[in-house]
């Protein structure tokens, strides 16, 4: 039996190492998959190298394509690729639109990916901040207006990849939330912020009035990978929009609450602001909460609940 290639890019982020750690343990599992991942940097992480010896790595530019020959001429063909890299940080992105633009578009993977002969899946992430953020619970087929310079590149990231793809996935995903990685990611995980500020007994604002919809990334890593079981045993053409949230409709302050009650700590700690009373250089939507219908419907997951993510996650830590 041939085996299934998958290609996570941007496999040093925190979503890509736990997709990294979730394929490498069906390769443990005797499923016959060949499994690689690209970095930006020089050299990835040690650690993550360590843990998941069989999985080639490749540095690629994206904004260049420079590496991806490399991955077709090493590695084969991809079956799957699994597109994580992004310039995330919104404020990075409002203070450089062009390096937003033309990491978060793929036009260089898009037209490596075209150069095949054969089919291969795109899954590709999106985000929450294609929604204007006026109202509550959006759907796919809401129109995308987004207000800062991250959710326009997302948007156009999109568009390319429905324009010019044959199959993918196109996730939009909430904030994630979960344990640490295999190799710690150098940016602040929402969780163990929270719980490292309330565990000082220092207090904190937090915003009482913009809304998400957090996601526990092991849900998302479940999404990914039934996305990618059913292109390999199905192999039906995929073109497919989803909003991957959890099921819980969250202010920061409901956010920072739960971490309290899990741990124990003082809620009185956590002192509701509005997010209008602080700049912080980039224009935010206020309420991207999005309904999750389709994605119980087509995956048929029930995403875990906000409060169980959390006790999950800060398990986790101790144990770590």
């Amino acid at each position: 039996m041939s085996k299934t290639r998958v290609v996570i890019v941007g496999g040093t982020g925190y979503l890509g190492q736990h997709l990294l750690r979730s394929f490498a343990d069906n390769l443990q599992a005797n499923f016959p998959l060949a499994l690689a991942f690209t970095h930006r940097s020089i050299h990835p992480p040690k650690a993550l190298l360590n843990a998941i010896p069989q999985a080639l790595h490749f540095q690629v530019d994206l904004s260049t394509g420079d590496g991806l020959n490399a991955i077709s001429d090493v590695f084969g063909q991809p079956d799957v690729v699994i597109n994580c890299a992004a310039l995330s940080v919104p404020r990075v992105c409002e203070m450089d639109p062009e390096a937003a633009m033309s990491i978060n578009v793929p036009t260089t993977l898009v037209k490596w990916l075209s150069s095949f002969r054969e089919d291969t899946l795109l899954i590709h992430l999106s985000t929450d901040q294609v929604y204007e953020g006026t109202k509550s619970f959006y759907k796919e087929e809401d129109e995308t207006v987004p207000v800062n310079t991250y959710g326009k590149s997302k948007v156009e990231a999109e568009h390319y990849v429905s324009a010019n793809c044959q199959n993918f996935a196109i996730l939009r995903s909430s904030i994630i939330y979960g344990p640490q990685t295999l190799s710690p990611v150098p940016k602040s995980l929402p969780i163990q912020s929270m719980d490292s500020v309330l565990a000082k007994g220092e207090a904190l604002d937090f915003f009482h009035d913009e809304f998400r919809c957090p996601v526990f990334v092991k849900d998302l890593v479940a999404v990914i990978q039934i996305l990618t079981n059913q292109w390999i045993s199905e192999a039906k053409q995929v073109q497919l929009i989803l909003n991957v949230g959890g099921p819980d409709r969250l202010s920061r302050v409901q956010m920072a609450e739960a971490v309290a009650h899990v741990r124990g700590y003082n809620t009185s700690l956590i002192k509701p602001v509005s997010a209008s009373s602080v700049d912080r250089g980039v224009k935010s939507p206020s309420d991207i909460s999005m309904d999750i219908t389709k994605l119980i419907q087509t995956i048929g997951i029930s995403p875990t609940s906000y409060t169980e993510g959390v006790r999950l996650t800060l398990e986790a830590e101790d144990r770590s």
